[in-house]
């Protein structure tokens, strides 16, 4: 197990190091040829779809790139959209998140660049969810467009949170404002006693399904994968509200949605 362990350590300390003497004969990132080279050039080092050590990356060189995540989960580069799925969930596995000065921004991040990106919403899209039995227990495990799987747990709740589709070019959201009840502050899945009590309602903004992934970033929960939630799940009414619980690692979550 040990030998596994520094095996591990040694590979991320290549991640970190190696790719530097690389970038010399390329002049910038912040194009998609130069970037998916790169990107590839250093993937050996990891094995299958292992997201890198972004958090051991400090580079100082930042540049822009007009791409967009858009809010139904496409990406679109340079007015026109990325149809090679291969090259999106490459570059998903390098998407970074950094609040400064209580602005939101996205990157591509590499050890010697980040790449300033623009994301209408959430930066993944979640598009399945099942239930694994291991070990005599049984989780609830959400699967995104660019291959994340994520269990829901206590580090990995499901929030309801408003979204303004007014803030976007977007016309296709993945979900209308039938689709939810709204509201104007984040409803988030906990254990079922500590279920929110109140929720205010806005006439300007849906209420999405959001889940925590990795290193900071959410995932939008597809409306077809909520619906698939709420026959996993058991409904209830309690005071005029839907009540959702569902059953994960042997914890109940509870999710209170307001309905008109």
């Amino acid at each position: 197990m040990n030998n596994d362990n520094n095996s591990t350590e040694d590979s991320n300390e290549r991640i970190a190091e190696a790719p530097i003497s690389k970038i010399s004969s390329l002049d910038s990132l912040d194009n998609l040829d130069a970037l998916s080279q790169y990107i590839k050039s250093t993937k050996g080092t990891r094995e299958g779809r292992a997201i890198p050590p972004l958090e051991k990356w400090h580079p100082e060189d930042i540049a822009d790139m007009d791409l967009t995540i858009k809010a139904n989960g496409e990406w679109w580069h340079e007015g026109g959209q990325m149809t090679r799925e291969s090259l999106v969930s490459l570059f998903a596995t390098i998407l970074w998140k950094e609040e400064n000065n209580g602005t939101t921004e996205y990157f591509l991040k590499t050890p010697v660049q980040k790449i300033r990106i623009q994301v209408e919403d959430a930066p993944l899209l979640i598009n399945d969810v099942g239930i694994v039995n291991e070990d005599d227990m049984s989780w609830l495990e959400f699967t995104t467009t660019t291959g994340d799987v994520v269990r829901l747990d206590d580090e990995h709740s499901i929030v309801l949170k408003a979204y303004n589709s007014n803030k976007s070019d977007s016309n296709d959201s993945d979900f209308n404002n039938s689709d939810f009840s709204e509201s104007d502050q984040a409803n988030q899945v906990s254990t079922a006693d500590d279920v929110a009590d109140s929720q205010e309602l806005a006439s300007t903004e849906q209420v999405r399904p959001y889940m925590i992934v990795r290193n900071g970033l959410t995932a939008l929960i597809g409306r077809n994968t909520f619906y698939h939630l709420t026959e996993i799940g058991a409904l209830s009414e309690d005071n005029g509200k839907t009540i959702l619980t569902l059953q994960s690692g042997g914890q109940s979550y509870s999710l209170s949605m307001p309905t008109d």
